[in-house]
């Protein structure tokens, strides 16, 4: 048998799983309907179904020979608290939840690989164990960390892994593969200014925290305009300013957040500290009161050297030398897969979902996930495998 056989109606079956599954979409932590669906599906190819990970999380296990060897590779099935505004038959729903980032075909995609896999085992293409791991809550709310923490290295023992995510400003066929940092970590900052209230015909009776926040607004910018390395990424965006009720009145309080975005956990630290030193100085200098914390999100996604030429090469040979791009930029966006690329070395790949015209970009109401990409996905998680594990 071969995988070209296998393709066509594969596709149009994926393809309705996935369109089935964007109609009803789940928000963190509730994905149940999603996560029935997988296990079901996995369980019909005769695969060990393993559930309850990180709530919903499902992941099923593929064993073919005697081979040591085992990888996983994942997908991930959430969606996003947003009204869609598409018209096509298959839009959300639930109003206020929208697969707007494609996480409905990651897991159509890797669905279809594992029964393409299946019916491949006995042919003798691979040897060793597969490890398809479905994980909830990658939209802020980190799953993947949750998964890790609740043994899924220790209950699945695998010695790499491997992630996707379509890509819009990307063509059709096309893939992203780089070594390093791929997704950038994320933190949040929360800032309170407080001050002495007052009139405001009467500021000098008061301290003031609106011209204080601003103040720190601007100095906060310094950090990545002046204390960071030309040559190393930084985003510092405060985002809420939060004052006072009345025309008349200078408020007591002023509330701050913002997010910060890196790519080594040296940045990190060298962020945190600079905020920390700006807010003591706008503290001393406006004679008000600041407290600052910074909640640590997702950390860099970083994929191992190893790994990622290994990718680089299998995407060459299932879509082309010319189509696969090793030049693009790291994305400031985050990513929890992060977290299993701690644990475990591996690579993180942006294939394709074409050029986001109409709008069609990632957390746009307007976005639909391209099924073009659906046979792409498959053929490239099967040579994935067959590479990583060949016969004996």
């Amino acid at each position: 048998m071969k995988l070209d056989d296998l393709i066509p109606d594969l596709h149009v079956r994926t393809a309705a799983v996935r369109r089935d599954i964007h109609a009803h979409p789940e928000l963190a932590f509730g994905e149940w309907r999603t996560a029935d669906i997988v296990a079901k599906k996995l369980q019909a190819l005769g695969l060990e179904v393993h559930r309850g990970l990180a709530g919903t999380g499902v992941v099923g296990t593929l064993r073919a020979g005697s081979g040591g060897r085992a990888i996983g590779l994942r997908a991930d099935m959430d969606a996003l608290p947003l009204d869609e505004l598409n018209a096509f038959e298959h839009r959300s729903t639930h109003a206020g939840q929208m697969h707007a980032c494609g996480h409905d075909g990651h897991t159509a995609m890797l669905l279809g690989a594992a029964e393409a896999l299946t019916a491949l085992r006995d042919e003798g293409r691979f040897d060793g164990t597969v490890h398809f791991i479905f994980q909830p809550a990658e939209e802020g709310d980190g799953g993947g960390r949750i998964m890790v923490e609740q043994g899924l290295f220790e209950k699945f023992p695998m010695q790499s892994v491997f992630g996707l995510h379509n890509w819009p400003g990307l063509p059709v066929g096309q893939m992203a593969v780089m070594p390093g940092p791929v997704m950038a970590g994320t933190d949040t900052l929360q800032i309170v200014v407080t001050g002495r209230g007052g009139h405001a015909a009467m500021p000098h009776q008061a301290a003031d925290t609106v011209v204080a926040g601003a103040a720190l607004v601007q100095a906060l910018q310094t950090l990545v305009s002046r204390n960071t390395e030309p040559f190393e990424p930084a985003v510092l965006s405060v985002t809420r300013f939060h004052a006072g009720h009345a025309d008349n009145v200078l408020p007591e309080e002023a509330r701050l957040g913002g997010t910060v975005r890196t790519f080594t956990a040296e940045q990190q630290t060298l962020m945190d500290t600079g905020i920390r030193r700006i807010c003591e100085g706008i503290a001393a200098a406006y004679g008000v009161k600041v407290e600052y914390t910074l909640e640590r999100g997702y950390p860099p996604t970083i994929n191992s050297v190893a790994e990622t030429a290994l990718c680089s090469e299998v995407a060459m040979q299932v879509l082309g030398r010319d189509k696969v791009r090793g030049d693009l930029r790291p994305s400031m966006g985050a990513e929890d897969f992060a977290y299993l690329l701690i644990e475990r070395p591996g690579c993180y790949v942006w294939l394709g979902n074409g050029l986001g015209e109409g709008g069609c970009m990632l957390h746009s109401p307007h976005y639909d996930f391209n099924d073009e990409l659906i046979p792409l996905g498959i053929r490239y998680w099967v040579a994935l495998v067959e590479r990583l594990m060949p016969p004996n």
